[in-house]
């Protein structure tokens, strides 16, 4: 029997033994009156060299990490709410009887519950000098290399709660994302644009293009998918008279998994009536330096080493214009040119000029090109829910905005006629029909709600996931994801 598995059992034999002498080892009966912060912040001005014991009594509990023993006596190290403390235990304080059923029964990883005064040690360290203490939870697992820290990523991802209780800095990149939805929504609200929740399961996937989960609903004997994004449900909002709305919620997309993907992922959907899309870039260049600025960071970030700064306004860029200019001829009018050099780059294309432009841009522009910098006039033929641009109709009001070269924004002036409309959902259909199975669905129903009139209007996806990875400074979607899809062992 391995090492792990013999200190279960040993464990296990604990938890029988108190169970025969009457006591509970999964206690849910005393509750602490003060947390660690309490304590913390409350001696925090406090001079050691002047302290005197004020016989202030408190009780606290927490996850024993660490424990230095002296035979009679014990430092213990707990651990709440990511705050580590130090208490004292010692014969002469909690009574022999308690000291040995500490020596007995409680391990590292076990909860207690602990009621003492508070003392300055020799070394200046706050601790809590116990005189009462009690077993709350009786752990089974030791935790991950006795709290030196959980180094393997594959564990890590698996199982995130030894992650964050082995790792401390894991926990503040959480904390740092529940922050920056925190801010959004604020910026937002103060905006007076109103949070909205609209259907995860959809007839058909649309609004984006990418390739969907489907399942299917018994009672209603329908087919049904995961939504791959929530503009067009957005949008029927706009049609029925709410001028400013968002959503943050989980896309589904069926597809591959990278340091950049994750088959469910975070966005926020922003649109707004009376709008296009350059000023929804003007919302989100501010937004997200609001992200930066209230998280403490400055308008130069460090990301994996690179420096990117933040600072307005963003640098604006012409897809056609730049790539014309690359590859030496009309990117738009010169269909024949285009086809050969997607020939000899094989490009998979589906008779579709605008992906083979926009995959030439990608791959080109951004290798040493870090700072925002907003994408725009993208080729109609892949922008099939997008307004024309009244200067150019091969190009469409659309931006993306790129940061570190990778996408974190989508957005356009929305396509407003229905009946153009329902010609680009009719192209997609025949894309699918050839094979491109992230080509949109026919839906006549939001070709109806668009009858019905929807106002100019200009929309934005911003990826959440792929924001908190900028913010911290972190290289992979599954550091800031807290349970990410992984294969199975």
């Amino acid at each position: 029997m391995d090492n792990e598995n013999e200190y279960i059992k040993v464990r296990k034999e604990k938890i029988k033994k108190l169970r025969e002498d009457g006591i509970n080892p999964f206690r849910n009966n005393l509750k602490p009156t003060s947390t660690i912060q309490n304590l913390i912040e409350k001696y925090n001005d406090i001079n050691p060299d002047d302290f005197e014991k004020d016989g202030k009594s408190y009780t606290i509990a927490g996850r024993i990490v660490a424990v230095r023993s002296f035979g009679k006596s014990a430092f213990i190290q707990i651990v709440q709410d990511n705050n580590r403390f130090q208490i004292f235990i010692s014969k002469e304080s909690i009574g022999a009887d308690s000291m040995d059923f500490f020596k007995k029964f409680i391990d590292i990883g076990d909860f207690i519950y602990c009621e003492g005064v508070c003392f300055f040690t020799k070394t200046k360290q706050l601790t809590l000098e116990v005189s009462k203490i009690e077993l709350l939870t009786k752990s089974l697992s030791p935790l991950p290399e006795k709290w030196h820290g959980l180094t393997n990523v594959e564990t890590r991802y698996r199982q995130r709660y030894l992650d964050l209780i082995s790792n401390p800095d894991v926990r503040t990149v959480f904390e740092s994302r529940s922050k920056i939805l925190s801010i959004i929504r604020k910026f937002l609200n103060d905006k007076n644009y109103i949070e909205v929740e609209t259907p995860i399961l959809h007839r058909m996937a649309g609004g984006a293009a990418a390739r969907p989960f489907k399942t299917f609903h018994n009672t209603l004997d329908m087919d049904l998918k995961l939504r791959i994004a929530p503009e067009l449900y957005l949008k029927r909002l706009i049609v029925g008279g709410f001028d400013r709305v968002f959503e943050i919620g989980r896309n589904f997309r069926n597809e591959g998994i990278s340091t950049q993907h994750n088959p469910e992922f975070t966005m926020i959907e922003i649109y707004q009536a009376y709008a296009d899309y350059e000023d929804m870039m003007d919302l989100i260049e501010t937004l997200i330096l609001r992200c930066a600025l209230e998280l403490n960071l400055e308008e130069n970030i460090s990301f994996q080493g690179k420096k990117i700064n933040l600072s307005l306004p963003w640098q604006r860029v012409s897809m056609i214009d730049w790539t014309s200019n690359f590859l030496g001829f009309d990117v738009l009018n010169n269909k024949g040119k285009l086809l050969e050099v997607a020939k000899e780059k094989g490009i998979e294309h589906y008779g579709i000029e605008g992906k083979i432009i926009s995959e030439i841009f990608e791959e080109n522009y951004f290798k040493n090109e870090y700072n925002p910098v907003f994408v725009f006039d993208f080729p109609i033929d892949i922008s099939p829910l997008a307004r024309r641009s009244d200067t150019n109709f091969q190009v469409a009001d659309r931006f993306e905005l790129y940061i570190n070269g990778k996408e974190i924004a989508n957005a356009f002036s929305e396509l407003n006629d229905s009946e153009d409309q329902k010609e680009r959902f009719q192209k997609q259909t025949d894309l699918k029909e050839k094979g491109d199975e992230e080509a949109n669905d026919m839906d006549l129903d939001y070709v109806e709600a668009l009858s019905y009139g929807l106002p100019p209007t200009a929309g934005a996806g911003l990826g959440i996931d792929r924001l908190v990875m900028l913010l911290t400074d972190s290289p992979s979607i599954r550091d800031v994801i807290l349970f990410p899809h992984m294969r199975d062992e």
